[in-house]
């Protein structure tokens, strides 16, 4: 039987490397719709699983067979162009990353060129005459940037309607806009709602399994914030509670202020890891501090110059050397780098392993792109950390890190989950905008408390203070880790600070019973309610314990449960978190009363026996 124009699957190039299983299973697929004349192909796989070598080998297979005598390459910055070009000078593709569009040509020892999509915006009949003129495969990397703007997907449709191949690559396919990406197919679902289709894909799940990328320990650090309002109202919030849209705002900037103590004490922890992980089998791991702008960018850098004792290189987003500078913080064995945007998508520094997520970009393209610059693994047993704010929408997007989503062309432009790509443009803009204006809030201070760690869609850990032991046990992980021994690790810090609670609020419940007053590390007392019941003293002599502590409790216990239902099921965890609120009623999780929280946590626990349904 013929395997079409590409010729049998074991056939390879001299200089090709071995292959993934997803790969091969793609390049599978890939021929098999050659073979009945496709001329389109979207392969969507996870940040860090290796979509260049896969789109390479099919240029290296069309190109041996006569199928094209062109590559084009498109990418979404100019960084990215020489990096595509050095890779495929690695498979002996000759392409030009340096091709301006006022030169129209570029030289015959080239086999084709790399753009980025705003060159092809810029002149898109040129790029489609030279399509006419050469047989070409076109290779349009992250191809969701072709529907960032109407005019740019009608200039990718223009200037290559004539390739002979196309080949969209993304590991990031999904957005809230219902701008149609050019070459993707959409089918409508059952549900009624026209989607994205693609030919290969390869979620960060399945990488996971197959020990391809690293799993993702999340550290989400909360604290005091507290800020004056344009009206000269002083006003100050615990980072992560219920607020609204202004106040979230503005106690996520107060915490990234770098005149506060949050970020000194998230970038002094996250060096601490970065420590952790280097002596621990992982000598030249490295470290990502993205920020939200210039003036932050250099800020951070001091700190961290204080904080490890090395200068930090930092990255930012009209830095001409910006380019050359991450090429030698790649090979080089330096600790950090700070970046403006610069380090966002398909950037490949492998021995990056621990982030700060320093920036106020909320949306979930933005934030796969981030995280997908520490999930390329080198080895099994490297585990990747990520310093986060302690904020609602950033912790859903690391809970449901295993959740891939398809591009949907008609739902609403709103949903209530969902977040806008706008914000996603104005980071990659060259000038910097802040999220809200300069005249409404001035930060006036800042604290930092280890909230929660997240992994593998669990929760993990109590509220540990910045430098404190609590801390400690979770930056001190091994840095050399497989996941399930990441899991119970994790578990068994938390058990042992639980039970460390538990012995504490005994002893002070005791010494409440007894009429003494019992302070804790904060110097403060310390209610032990709890504590007293379980020792079977009078409660009424006990103080209570503080709401915020009992719901914040209720909730991570909650997020647990759900989680583990996750796993069994497959359900995502909106879905689980949907049916608990339509089961109990109430509002959101953020918004439910303990009691709520209580017949919610009993209800899925009720789901998980043997015989429940």
């Amino acid at each position: 039987m013929s395997a079409g124009p590409l010729g049998n699957a074991s056939e390879s190039s001299a200089n090709r490397r071995p292959l993934r299983a997803w790969q091969e299973a793609a390049l599978a697929v890939y021929r098999a719709r050659a073979g009945v004349g496709a001329r389109d192909f979207l392969a969507v796989a996870t940040p860090g699983a290796g979509k260049t070598t896969f789109a390479l080998c099919v240029a290296s297979d069309l190109l041996r067979e006569g199928v094209v005598r062109a590559v084009t390459v498109v990418a979404p910055t100019e960084h990215l162009k020489r990096q595509w070009a050095d890779a495929a000078a690695q498979s002996g593709i000759a392409l030009d990353p340096d091709f301006r569009n006022t030169a129209g040509a570029t030289s015959s020892d080239y086999t084709g060129v790399v753009l980025t999509y705003a060159q092809v915006a810029a002149h898109p009949a040129l790029h489609r005459l030279r399509c006419e003129r050469r047989r070409t495969l076109v290779i349009l990397d992250e191809i969701h940037h072709a529907g960032d703007a109407l005019s740019w997907g009608d200039a990718v449709r223009e200037a290559f309607t004539p390739a002979t191949r196309r080949l969209a690559l993304t590991g990031t396919p999904f957005r809230s806009d219902v701008n149609p990406i050019p070459f993707v197919t959409y089918l409508p679902g059952p549900d009624g709602v026209t989607r994205s289709v693609a030919d290969s894909s390869y979620g960060y799940s399945d990488a996971l399994r197959d020990g391809v990328v690293r799993p993702v320990l999340f550290l989400a650090y909360s604290g005091e914030m507290t800020w004056r309002t344009s009206a000269g109202h002083e006003l100050s919030a615990r980072l992560g509670e219920p607020l609204n849209n202004e106040q979230t705002a503005a106690a996520w900037r107060t915490a990234l202020d770098a005149r506060g103590d949050w970020i000194p004490a998230v970038l002094a922890a996250a060096d601490t890891r970065l420590s952790q992980v280097r002596a621990g089998g992982v000598p030249d791991a490295g470290g990502l501090v993205i920020a939200t702008d210039h003036a932050n960018a250099r800020a951070y850098a001091g700190i961290l110059r204080r904080v490890s004792g090395t200068e930090p290189v930092v990255v930012l987003s009209d830095d001409p050397s910006a380019s050359s500078k991450i090429a030698a913080f790649r090979e080089s064995r330096e600790r950090w780098m700070v970046a403006v945007r610069m380090v966002s998508e398909g950037v490949d520094i492998p021995r990056l392993a621990v982030g700060v997520y320093a920036t106020s970009v909320a949306t979930p393209l933005f934030f796969a792109q981030a995280v997908g610059r520490f999930v390329r693994g080198r080895g099994r047993a490297e585990t990747a950390s990520v310093f986060l704010p302690s904020v609602p929408t950033l912790l859903a997007l690391a809970g449901e890190m295993e959740v891939q989503r398809d591009h949907a062309l008609d739902k609403p432009l709103r949903e209530p989950d969902a977040f806008d790509d706008a914000a996603l443009r104005e980071a990659n803009r060259r000038r910097d905008i802040p999220d809200l204006p300069e005249q409404s809030f001035t930060a006036l201070g800042s604290s930092a408390h280890l909230d929660r760690v997240i992994f593998d869609g669990g929760e993990f850990g109590t509220q540990a203070a910045a430098g404190s032991a609590e801390e400690e046990d979770f930056l001190g992980l091994p840095g050399l880790l497989e996941p399930d021994q990441v899991a119970v690790l994790l578990k068994q810090r938390e058990a042992a600070q639980l039970a460390a609670r538990r012995k504490q609020e005994r002893g002070e419940a005791r010494g409440v019973s007894s009429g003494r007053t019992t302070q804790g590390a904060s110097g403060q007392a310390v209610p032990a309610a709890r504590a007293a019941a379980e020792e079977g003293l009078d409660t009424d002599s006990a103080e209570s314990r503080p709401t915020h502590e009992v719901i914040a409790e209720l909730r991570r216990e909650l997020n647990r449960l759900v989680a583990a239902h996750h796993h069994r099921t497959g359900r995502s965890h909106g879905m689980i978190h949907g049916e608990l609120r339509r089961t109990c009623g109430g509002p959101a999780t953020a918004q439910a009363s303990a009691a709520q929280l209580r017949a919610r946590i009993d209800t899925v626990r009720r789901w998980e026996k043997p015989n429940h349904g």
